[in-house]
């Protein structure tokens, strides 16, 4: 009987278990509370009848929506709502498509430059955005003449900055993926008549989906979050203006006296903000879990 169904596992004791096992549980339930704990304070204080943090307990008396009447009613935060989702999607997007296409060229081509082309891309990542402030700002300021098009609180004008910050290390990233890609398929395709175009879309970027999804998840949770970039380009813009993004709307509702602060409201618009992340997410874990599994062995 125990040849036919098996070895019969030996129960293991309590004491051996809870050396061995035990802790190792005691630590996750220790951490995920830990990092659970600011989410449930702000749905509490998003769900609560007062707008203070002053007075929360860690379970209200009453749920109440009086926080979303607010921020919809006093608050155009479905247009904020609205830019922050079109300049995360289109950013995404012309990320992964530009870093793959830079990342191609620098896996699959020779060309006079190269390195230095590869150092200089990491060489930018290593200085922080902020040192650009105020040359981006006098951009924005001048943009106009050139393109009148753009300029202060353009949603176009924040996708080209985005755009170019993010270049660089996704496409080190991309690079590093494309490189456990055997190139014998490359070769094989220029065998039979294939065009690096072809070979690009039709071979490299089908096996790459996995890395590409992660650049999209990272770049759309960036731009969703960004708010200094955005605060520059929509400077003077204030909170009746439809022009703003999630992150600096909400970042006004904090602005003021400490008596005015408008937790509430903020707490509200801060779990919606989250939800297209939140699904973004689920729906590219296979691809997540794949692309990682995936670029920890080359070859």
């Amino acid at each position: 009987m125990a040849t036919a169904l098996g070895p019969r596992r030996n129960k293991m004791k309590p004491a051996r278990w809870a050396r061995e096992l035990g802790w190792r549980h005691v630590v996750g339930v220790a951490a995920l509370v830990f990092a659970l704990f600011p989410v449930w304070f702000v749905v509490i204080a998003a769900f609560s009848d007062s707008a203070s943090l002053s007075n929360q307990r860690l379970w209200p008396e009453t749920f109440t929506l009086r926080q979303l009447r607010t921020l919809l009613d006093s608050y155009p935060f479905w247009s904020w709502f609205r830019n922050s989702l079109v300049i995360s999607i289109v950013t995404s997007a012309c990320t992964v498509l530009l870093a793959a296409a830079a990342a191609f060229a620098f896996s699959r081509l020779r060309f006079r430059g190269r390195r230095t082309g590869l150092l200089s891309l990491l060489l930018v990542q290593m200085f922080p955005a902020s040192l650009a402030f105020v040359a981006i700002y006098l951009m924005v300021r001048n943009l106009p003449n050139a393109f009148p098009g753009l300029g202060n609180g353009s949603t176009a004008t924040i996708i080209l900055f985005y755009l170019g910050g993010a270049l660089g290390s996704n496409a080190w990233l991309i690079k590093g993926f494309f490189d456990t890609i055997p190139k014998e398929l490359d070769e094989s395709a220029r065998i039979d008549g294939a065009s690096h175009a072809q070979v690009f879309w039709r071979i490299i970027l089908p096996l790459a989906l996995p890395v590409l999804a992660i650049i999209f998840l990272l770049a759309f949770i960036s731009a969703q979050a960004e708010f200094l970039v955005a605060s520059v380009v929509l400077f003077g813009q204030d909170l009746s203006s439809p022009s703003k993004t999630v992150a600096t709307g909400l970042q006004g509702l904090l602005a003021g006296d400490r008596y005015d602060l408008r937790w509430g409201p903020f707490a509200i618009g801060a779990l919606i903000a989250s939800i297209p992340v939140v699904l973004l997410f689920q729906f590219l874990q296979r691809f997540i879990v794949g692309g990682i599994t995936a670029g920890a062995v080359k070859g």
